[in-house]
């Protein structure tokens, strides 16, 4: 289990616009690095709105954005589209970066078990630590988490 403190987990993943992302990508910036089980879907939309309406407030504050969840590129194209979303998201299909960050794994619903994205948010560092993991998230009020 990663911990407030520990180098983030380097990543390679690709953006909607199929361009390929690193963590090294924001070697001396931080980053908030959120992950989100499925776009367009209330909960995750709530989130990303948050985030987008708070975008500039981050930036001046010396952080970007990226979203992760196993959605597709164009299914993270039309979700940008769709809410105007000012920050990247990566697909990731193969479920690397989700497995490497814990954001994936047991979960329960109507008494069923299954395995899925969790819901979780790591703030990084300038130099690549893992500042703050935000695990209980409120979709609606996720800037202030963080903030």
């Amino acid at each position: 289990m990663l911990k407030v403190g520990d180098k983030a987990p380097d990543f390679k993943g690709i953006d909607q616009d199929s361009k390929e992302i690193n963590l090294s990508d924001y070697s001396g910036k931080k980053l908030v690095l959120y992950f989100y089980p499925k776009d367009s879907t209330p909960g995750c939309t709530s989130e990303a709105c948050d985030l987008r309406d708070n975008y500039e407030t981050f930036l001046a504050k010396g952080y970007d954005i990226i979203g992760v969840s196993a959605d597709s590129e164009k299914s993270h194209q039309n979700f940008i589209a769709k809410y105007s979303l000012p920050f990247k998201l990566i697909s990731d299909k193969e479920k690397i970066i989700l497995k490497a960050y814990n954001a994936w794994g047991e979960k329960k619903m109507y008494g069923k078990t299954y395995e899925g994205v969790l819901r979780k948010t790591f703030v990084i560092s300038e130099k690549g630590l893992i500042e703050n993991i935000i695990e209980k998230v409120d979709t609606k009020k996720h800037t202030a988490q963080i903030l």
